[in-house]
């Protein structure tokens, strides 16, 4: 399957010029960014919070009513989500005073659910989390920046790799966004991951392209060929985690949704996607640019 994907793409990347390469990965970060400015506006947020960045309370119960029987008993509390994972229901509440919290809690305790789990985010804790999550965000982008700037040497090539990391982000985000994934410390952990994913691929071709001998073609399409096995190997077992993370209960119904490890992988399964296309579009549109330049073809093609 790699194999047959690499020569696709190497026969695409062969067949169109750096403009064409460069204007599809473009045109959706483009649209991503759209997506998250319109949330911001709209929300206050780029993307959805879950409960670790807003503050609210989770409570997990065994029950053999529905999750739609459920809402309507507590509907007099501010309840935001209600799913099934099993024989398990999970209820999120919003932001409440100490008295209604303490009334909601002696509510679930007169139903004698079994195994009952509570557990409650202050605002002001989750705001500090909104901030520190940021925070690592730049960390991370600033401390990879200077690790390619000192790797290359070379301002293009590293701003590329840049971009392609970027875009990888902004995408998943985005993607997090319209299929109302919650940013919570599990796929913030995600987003922090597709950094390191994004440059591993982007360093292993700017690596051949600059400091490899060979014409520019042959060292991008050996690259590929690596690279892509590379990420549909990440790929397969992220497929299979996230598989066996969101249906295994319906298989075996003993067994509970795993929405943690469920939610990272389809945040890291819409990033490494990206990231093919980043990678192999729209950082090789780049770099095949910038080493085909009169002053540099002679030097990137040996």
């Amino acid at each position: 399957m790699a194999t047959g994907l690499a020569e696709i793409l190497d026969n695409f990347v062969k067949s169109h010029d750096d403009r064409q390469l460069l204007a599809l990965p473009l045109a959706i970060l483009a649209v991503s960014l759209a997506i998250l400015l319109v949330s911001f506006v709209s929300s206050g947020s780029p993307v959805k919070l879950g409960m670790d960045f807003q503050g609210g309370t989770q409570i997990s119960i065994e029950t053999t009513d529905s999750p739609a029987v459920l809402e309507k008993t507590y509907s007099s509390y501010p309840i935001t989500d209600v799913r099934q994972t099993g024989s398990r229901v999970i209820m999120q509440f919003g932001i409440m005073d100490d008295e209604q919290q303490r009334q909601l809690e002696k509510d679930i305790t007169s139903h004698n659910y079994s195994n009952v789990q509570i557990q409650q985010v202050g605002p002001i804790y989750g705001k500090t989390l909104q901030v520190q999550a940021l925070e690592a965000l730049i960390i991370s982008f600033i401390g990879m920046g200077i690790v390619v700037f000192l790797l290359f040497r070379t301002f293009i090539p590293s701003c590329a790799v840049i971009l392609s990391a970027f875009s990888d982000i902004a995408i998943a985000a985005a993607f997090m966004r319209v299929a109302g994934i919650e940013l919570s410390l599990g796929t913030l952990a995600a987003l922090l991951m597709l950094i390191g994913y994004s440059v591993d691929s982007d360093i292993l071709l700017t690596n051949r392209v600059i400091k490899r001998r060979g014409t520019v073609e042959e060292k991008v399409s050996k690259a590929m060929h690596t690279g892509i096995t590379m990420t549909t190997t990440t790929l397969a077992a992220l497929v299979s985690m996230y598989i066996v993370s969101t249906f295994s209960y319906l298989v075996i119904s003993s067994f509970t949704q795993i929405t943690l490890l469920s939610q990272i992988s389809i945040v890291l399964i819409a990033g490494l996607i990206a990231d093919m296309m980043n990678t192999w579009l729209l950082n090789t549109g780049i770099l095949r640019w910038y080493a085909m330049k009169p002053e540099f073809r002679g030097r990137y093609n040996r």
